[in-house]
């Protein structure tokens, strides 16, 4: 068998990838599956199996290619696609490597927005705490739109129709197309480092969700939501919603409805200044007739008719009450002087000096209390010493030894009970009441049990 025959895995490979690439039917397939096992490497590129309930295969979206989709793939998703089919040479397996990604059953446009609702609606950018006041009297207006756009030329007329005084500035952007989204960021920006722009207005009219995509970014929503000064959002028709609406501190359903809600109108404000010069006008009226009615009062008062008596009775009054506070104030002077008695005896009763003396008192009491109760104690015991005595002088051997008796000790001093405990020759001592006498036995007699001696022969 000639070797030369025999292919390497790498040569093999790379034919069946000739193949593959060579094969006009895979190179522009369109393929509807489920994404799983979804990887998005940090240069951008992805990767994840397309699969069905029969069989998968690898895909890959370079970056270049995914750069533009506008929502996020996720495990689970289905979509459908379209690229071409090759293989990979290092593992020998095909891949799809897709073009162009959508969402199967559900626009991606759409798709995006949800998507990006849902993440920012979670970070708080659409809570109500985070809304500012629009002012109600505004000075400047800035516009972010398009300038040569309908939606400007109606705020504006809008604006002066309404409100005349109020000045307004255009901030030009774009409004559509892959450039919008920068633009309106620049131009929001732009807004906010003045410091004479009390409320921005930024929209443009309607249009499709495509053209309308712009204010869907969330580089826009982001901008809005940092925005210093109030921002109404005015895009497309009643029924359009954008991100930018649910950020923006104010929505309108439409750039003229945003100039509406952005100032006051001039017939109201003068019916208002109208009303209140005429309740004012009335007010003051009536503050003048009641001032003039009371003066009239006054002037046919008592007082002012017999004004002698008024000081007389005056001073009669402060004679009253002069005595009244002396009488008081001796009463009180009473209450003060008894209630410092009190105080002083409480005070004598506690004072130290008289503390110690009362101490020294209840220390002689109690020492003649202890020696009386100490002699008692000690008369007692003596008593019962003499008795104790007495009673041990009676049982004392000694007292019968007196009376004729005697103990016997052996030699080691232990006293003798029974004649069972010695024996011939031993030695003992036999205590009297005047000495001691040291003896030998040489023998010794017990008695029987009838009472009669015997002689033990030792």
């Amino acid at each position: 068998m000639k070797e030369h025959r025999y292919l390497s895995v790498s040569a093999l490979t790379k034919y069946i990838k000739r193949k593959f690439d060579a094969d006009p039917h895979l190179q522009d397939v369109f393929v509807k599956g489920e994404i799983s096992n979804f990887k998005q490497h940090s240069s951008g590129h992805m990767y994840f199996t397309l699969k069905d309930e029969k069989a998968r295969v690898l895909a890959v979206m370079f970056s270049r290619n995914n750069r533009a989709m506008k929502f996020r793939p996720e495990n689970g998703m289905k979509i459908l696609i379209r690229g071409e089919i090759s293989v990979y040479e290092p593992s020998g397996q095909y891949q799809v490597y897709i073009k162009e990604m959508q969402p199967d059953g559900i626009g991606a446009l759409f798709l995006a927005f949800e998507q990006l609702k849902e993440k920012l609606e979670s970070e708080g950018l659409f809570s109500p705490r985070h809304k500012q006041p629009l002012p109600k009297y505004p000075k400047v207006i800035g516009v972010v739109t398009s300038p040569t756009g309908a939606a400007v030329r109606d705020i504006i007329t809008t604006i002066k129709r309404r409100y005349p005084i109020a000045k307004v500035l255009i901030f030009p952007a774009l409004v559509q197309g892959g450039q919008a989204a920068p633009s309106i960021v620049k131009a929001i920006k732009q807004a906010n480092s003045r410091t004479d722009v009390d409320v921005l207005i930024i929209g443009r009219g309607g249009g499709s969700i495509e053209e309308l995509w712009s204010f869907n970014e969330e580089s826009v929503a982001r901008v809005i939501f940092d925005s210093r000064i109030p921002i109404i959002s005015a895009v497309g028709h009643e029924t359009d919603f954008t991100i930018a609406d649910f950020v923006a501190d104010m929505r309108a359903p439409t750039p003229t409805g945003a100039a509406e809600i952005a100032v006051p109108h001039i017939d109201e404000l003068m019916d208002r200044v109208l009303n209140r010069q005429t309740r004012l006008l009335r007010s003051m009226k009536e503050k003048v007739n009641f001032q003039q009615e009371r003066y009239s009062r006054l002037k046919k008062s008592y007082a002012f008719r017999y004004p002698k008596r008024l000081y007389e009775q005056k001073l009669e009054q402060l004679d009253k009450w002069t005595d009244s506070l002396m009488k008081g104030a001796h009463r009180l002077y009473e209450t003060k002087s008894e209630t410092l008695l009190i105080f002083k005896k409480r005070l004598s009763r506690v004072h130290p000096e008289q503390l110690r003396k009362e101490s020294e008192d209840d220390l002689r009491r109690t020492v003649r209390s202890l020696n009386r109760g100490m002699e008692v104690i000690l008369k007692n015991k003596q008593n019962e010493f003499t008795n104790m005595v007495s009673t041990l002088e009676a049982l004392s051997p000694l007292k019968i030894m007196e009376r004729g008796y005697s103990l016997v000790y052996t030699k080691e001093g232990s006293l003798v009970k029974k004649t069972a405990n010695l024996k011939k020759n031993d030695a003992i001592k036999v205590q009297l009441s005047d000495g001691v006498i040291h003896c030998k036995i040489s023998g010794i007699e017990g008695e029987k049990n009838n009472g009669e001696r015997k002689k033990t022969d030792l």
